[in-house]
This record gives C-alpha cells, sequence and structure tokens, in this order.
C-alpha cells in the first residue's frame, strides 16, 4: 500500500514514518509513505496556499487550487499502474475512523491523505476533490490548530 500526504508541512512526517512499525513496514515493501509539499503546486508567486474562507468567516484555510492540482499530479502517477485510488479529506467532520473502516480503505492500492491546516480547507475541496472526509478522533491537535489549543482549559 502507498499513503501520499499532501500537506504544507511534509517534512514533519519523516521522523515518526522512518522509526518504529513504519520503518520496519518500508523496509519489507509492505508499505511506502510520500509527502508532497502543496506549496509546489500552487500558481501564486509567493507561493501563497491559503486564503479567508470563500464563503465568510474567520481565519484562514488551504485554498482549493493547490491541493486539487496536488491531487491530480499524484493520480496521475499512480493512473500508470492501474492501481485502486481513493482520495481521503481529513476533517473533523468526517466519519470516525474505526477498525471496519481501516479494513475497507486496506483493500486499495493508493490512498491519498489531504492534511488540512488554519481553520480547515476550502469547502470545494470535500464537495469536490475527495472521495470522502475522515475524523481521526474527538481532540484537537496543537499543529491542526495553534490558537484553539492555546485557548483550551482542562
Amino acid at each position: 500500500m502507498r499513503f501520499h500526504i499532501a500537506t504544507i508541512f511534509p517534512d514533519i512526517f519523516d521522523s515518526y514514518i522512518h522509526e518504529s512499525l513504519f520503518k520496519r513496514a518500508e523496509k519489507k515493501k509492505i508499505i511506502s509513505v510520500r509527502s508532497y509539499d502543496l506549496r509546489d503546486f500552487t500558481k501564486d508567486k509567493h507561493d501563497k496556499v491559503d486564503d479567508r474562507p470563500f464563503g465568510g468567516g474567520p481565519g484562514m484555510v488551504l485554498q482549493v487550487q493547490p491541493v486539487y492540482d496536488a491531487v491530480q499530479f499524484i493520480k496521475k502517477r499512480t493512473a500508470k499502474n492501474k492501481k485502486r485510488v481513493r482520495t481521503i479529506l481529513f476533517s473533523a467532520r468526517g466519519e470516525k475512523l474505526d477498525a471496519k473502516m481501516a479494513k475497507r480503505l486496506a483493500k486499495y492500492d493508493d490512498l491519498i491523505l489531504i492534511c488540512g491546516r488554519y481553520e480547515g480547507v476550502d469547502e470545494r475541496v470535500a464537495e469536490h476533490v475527495a472521495d470522502e472526509e475522515i475524523s481521526i478522533g474527538d481532540y484537537i491537535l496543537p499543529a491542526a490548530n495553534c490558537r484553539r489549543w492555546s485557548s483550551w482549559n482542562p
């Protein structure tokens, strides 16, 4: 199985993926993991990937264009092998990842994982780019939303 991670922080995964179980799985060629920097797919001369929400609201969201272009690039690379590909957007409103879902996803040859940032992604990514939205659980990760995390009080 091949995992393709579309993110603005591609290097953040390296230390985790190249250790422990992931390292052994990669070494045995059970999995491969590749991350893609969304900034490489922007058309903006400053490599800008975020913008205010299209419909208004607070914060910044990832623009649809770099996400769409990254996913299309990955799909072209995987299409050469005529493999089964699934594009997943990580989202708090998605169906929660569980063992049953993991078994279903394990049937795919390639998973394209879209990792949001800021307040999320442009809604058009969920509507037109991703095949489904998945939530990894009921919690907030500091890297996902530092402003909310800093105001969290147990």
